[in-house]
């Protein structure tokens, strides 16, 4: 049987678009939702291969979706389908453990590609922006390539980039593998040593300086 996947996108001809596009590849789309709560009943109920989901939805939208999927028992690559080329939409889906973030505007044949490199565990598409913003949230933050004098640890600029992209504490300690409260004291460090008033003036500071690019 071919792999069968969930899309998970509150526009109809998005839904239909979609069913069309894999239409004669080894994928096909089993079921489709215009709601999250629906998507998560049709889980329960029988297993998929992926899942392909839009970020801006009423009630539950993506991201908690996500975040729900990936609390359950529901072991599923989860592609994020959406028009928003937003770092924060896309560093939040990582944290947060989407396989990969695509843009409505690809290509076809960009998407099954995405697609298909989730279920077969491939990771992401390596030119896309959702691997790049990945591999910049894990990795360490060089604090010589900017314009700072900030007395921050390794982890410290870690957690201030993830900061600067939006996230939550929530969202940084999955995204680090970190305990809340360890993000939590990270932060106040980070905010004593940058001199910051609050988390949306230490990521303006950090923007500022090139964090983001």
């Amino acid at each position: 049987m071919s792999p069968q996947l969930l899309v998970v996108d509150d526009h109809e001809a998005a839904r239909f678009g979609l069913k069309c596009m894999f239409n004669g590849t080894s994928m096909q789309v089993a079921m489709a939702t215009g709601t999250s709560e629906e998507a998560l009943k049709f889980m329960a109920e029988q297993p998929f291969a992926a899942v392909i989901m839009d970020i801006r939805m009423p009630e539950m939208n993506g991201l908690e979706l996500l975040e729900k999927i990936r609390q359950s028992e529901f072991d599923v690559p989860v592609v994020v389908l959406s028009s928003y080329d937003n770092p924060t939409y896309i560093a939040r889906a990582a944290a947060l453990g989407a396989n990969d973030y695509v843009l409505k505007n690809t290509e076809r044949e960009g998407l099954i590609d995405a697609v298909s490199r989730a279920i077969n565990a491939q990771g992401a598409v390596p030119e896309g922006r959702f691997h790049q913003i990945r591999e910049k949230m894990l990795n360490e933050v060089d604090l010589a390539k900017f314009k700072c004098d900030w007395p921050l640890t390794s982890r410290e600029s870690q957690v201030l980039l993830h900061i600067a992209l939006g996230l939550s504490n929530k969202e940084i300690a999955k995204s680090l593998m970190i305990s809340v409260e360890t993000v939590k004291e990270h932060v106040q460090n980070i905010l004593r040593k940058l001199g910051a008033n609050d988390r949306t003036d230490a990521a303006v500071k950090a923007v500022r300086v090139g964090f983001i690019d």
